[in-house]
């Protein structure tokens, strides 16, 4: 955790001694009343926070905000719906990464019982994004869905540079193949897009690349790709 992140509500009101942030602040960082420590509001600005006090039961915080974040990238992910737990590792590393969206979807080839998981019937899904963020040092959280289908997704695209990575009939790697922002990127699920889904993306406007001959599984595909956008637009 490289900044402390903090809903707009918690903001002025004390943090339960037994929360996440407050064991960090106290443990990991070692605070004490009046230290500070970088904080940021989440989609808002960065700043200090500044231990006021530390009792048995909650801690006292005052904040100072600076300038209000720049937006985040202009890459839009559409996600084959993995098993929960490469989903995880997809909200999180992606965050980092700082796309604007994740679209998770339904496929042919995926499970559809992975969308109704504990991971996003919960909200667990956000604590994620809040703690790619986190590690980011960053404030802004992509916006995600998981409960649409493939063909919805692609429908909704308007505009940009559409590619879709595909082991077996991509016929340029995501390196060489044109790219402008803004970039919407499809990743298929575990098993791979079928045939019906290769054409629907392709009549989207989608053009199918690859990442090389290696195999990878979804999360690694997710971080390889947003790296190679990223490097091309001048991102990085």
């Amino acid at each position: 955790m490289n900044i402390v992140l903090f809903e707009a509500g918690e903001v002025g009101r004390p943090l339960p001694i037994s929360d996440r942030r407050a064991v960090h602040i106290l443990q990991v960082l070692r605070r004490k009343p009046g230290d500070s420590f970088d904080a940021g509001l989440i989609d808002g600005p960065r700043g200090k926070a500044t231990l006021l006090s530390a009792g048995d039961d909650a801690l006292e915080l005052a904040f100072a905000w600076g300038e209000a974040p720049p937006p985040l990238d202009p890459i839009t992910l559409i996600i084959g719906l993995p098993r929960p737990q490469s989903a995880r590792k997809v909200l999180q590393e992606a965050t980092s990464l700082g796309v604007s969206a994740m679209l998770f979807v339904r496929t042919e080839k995926g499970d559809p019982g992975y969308a109704r998981s504990n991971l996003w019937r919960t909200g667990e899904w956000r604590r994620h994004l809040i703690a790619g963020a986190e590690q980011a040092f960053k404030t802004r959280l992509p916006a995600v869905t998981w409960d649409q289908s493939l063909a919805a997704a692609v429908e909704a695209q308007a505009g940009g540079c559409r590619l879709a990575l595909d082991n077996y009939e991509s016929g340029v790697s995501l390196a060489e193949a044109s790219l402008a922002a803004p970039v919407v990127l499809a990743v298929g699920p575990e098993r791979g897009w079928s045939a019906g889904e290769r054409q629907l993306l392709r009549a989207g406007g989608f053009e199918l690349v690859h990442l090389g001959q290696r195999v990878l599984r979804v999360e690694t595909a997710c971080v390889a790709a947003i790296a190679v956008v990223k490097a091309r637009l001048g991102l990085l």
